[in-house]
This record gives C-alpha cells, sequence and structure tokens, in this order.
C-alpha cells in the first residue's frame, strides 16, 4: 500500500528530475515552442516540494490535488493547466484513503491522463505528452518500471511524428524530426515514480526480512 509520504517521495523525485534535465527540456522546447518548458516545470515543481512541506498534507489524494493545484498557478504556457489537471484529477480520484493500492493507483492515473486528453483535445500520435502518458500507464499493470521505460520509448517515438496540437502544430512538417518536450517531462514523471516505488519496497522487503529473522 501506498500512504502519503510515498507521493510526497514521488513529488520531491520528480522535482529531481526537473532539475536535473530543465536545460534539456529547454533545448528541447527551443526548435517547436518558447523555450521555456524547463524552466516552467522547475519553477512548478520547486514550489509543489515547498507547498507540500509546508501543509503536509496526509492522504495520498490530497497531496496531489495541492501538486496540481500548485502547478497550475506557478507553470505558465499550457503545461501548468495539463500537468496540474493530471495530478488534480488522480488525486480526486483517490479520494481520502489513508493508503491507496497500486491497483487503485493505475485507475486514478488512467483518469488523470483522460482528463488531460479532454483538456487538451489531443490523441495519440499527435506528439504530445500523451505519447509517453497513454503506453507509461498502460504499462503499469506489468511494473512502475516498465511503466516509466514505456513512457521513455514513447517520448522518443514522437521524434518522426508531425505536432497536431499545441504551439508546434504551427510549424506542420518542420515539426518533425523533433523530440516532443511534454512527452519527455512526462517521461521523467514516470520515471520518478519507477524510482521511488522500487526504493519503497526494497526498503518494505528489507523491514520484512528483518522481523523474519527477529522472530
Amino acid at each position: 500500500m501506498r500512504d502519503a509520504e510515498f507521493f510526497r517521495r514521488w513529488m520531491a523525485a520528480a522535482a529531481a528530475a526537473v532539475e536535473r534535465e530543465a536545460e534539456r527540456l529547454t533545448e528541447l522546447d527551443s526548435p517547436i515552442g518558447d523555450a521555456d518548458h524547463g524552466s516552467n516545470l522547475l519553477r512548478g515543481f520547486t514550489a509543489v516540494v515547498r507547498e507540500l512541506e509546508a501543509e503536509r498534507p496526509e492522504q495520498p489524494g490530497a497531496v496531489l490535488q495541492l501538486a496540481g493545484r500548485t502547478l497550475i498557478s506557478t507553470v505558465g504556457g499550457a503545461s501548468g493547466p495539463l500537468y496540474g489537471t493530471l495530478l488534480r484529477r488522480t488525486g480526486k480520484e483517490l479520494g481520502t484513503a489513508a493508503e491507496v493500492s497500486d491497483g487503485e493507483l493505475r485507475a486514478a492515473l488512467d483518469a488523470g491522463v483522460g482528463a488531460v486528453a479532454r483538456l487538451g483535445g489531443a490523441a495519440p500520435g499527435d506528439k504530445t505528452m500523451l505519447d509517453a502518458l497513454l503506453p507509461g500507464i498502460g504499462a503499469l499493470g506489468a511494473s512502475y518500471r516498465a511503466a516509466g521505460e514505456a513512457a521513455e520509448k514513447g517520448a522518443r517515438a514522437t521524434v518522426p511524428m508531425q505536432a497536431r496540437k499545441g504551439r508546434a502544430s504551427y510549424l506542420g512538417e518542420r515539426s518533425i524530426g523533433h523530440q516532443d518536450p511534454g512527452a519527455t517531462s512526462s517521461a521523467l514523471l514516470l520515471g520518478a515514480l519507477a524510482d521511488v516505488a522500487d526504493a519503497w519496497d526494497a526498503m518494505d522487503a528489507m523491514d520484512t526480512a528483518d522481523g523474519e529473522g527477529g522472530a
């Protein structure tokens, strides 16, 4: 089961990943966007970590809803509403439970991705964050690591696509040959989830082994 601390660690890991890759995200955004994707997300996730530390919500759903609200209020352009919607809707689906199962998280994330698709009016193959999120969430049934890897593969697969949504769509065929920055940052988000889940499960396994050894 995953409690609020798990989700706080996920947001912290996502913030660290965005900080590490901010320059690359901005470089990817430069030829097909506003050249600010990395800096915008870094500002937003830095604020998320700060707000979560200050308020310390006690339910997984509350953690994600606060994170989503913070991103909407601090991230410019389309990224704030899209990422904010993803996390807020996921958090809303999780409700007020103190702990959630992996299956409940998968279902909630699926609802969150659906909300993003409706908000942006995008579909698979449009060269957007959905091209990483959809395969990533689809692979969650196998493992968190599989989800992160599928999302990363989906992001790379946007290179030969022609953008049909967002600012990049104005470039037409000139958008071909560039990896979508939104798909790339979405892969970072799911990769951070995989890292936290791996560490969490390893810690649980150690605690279980210690308990059995002391019995």
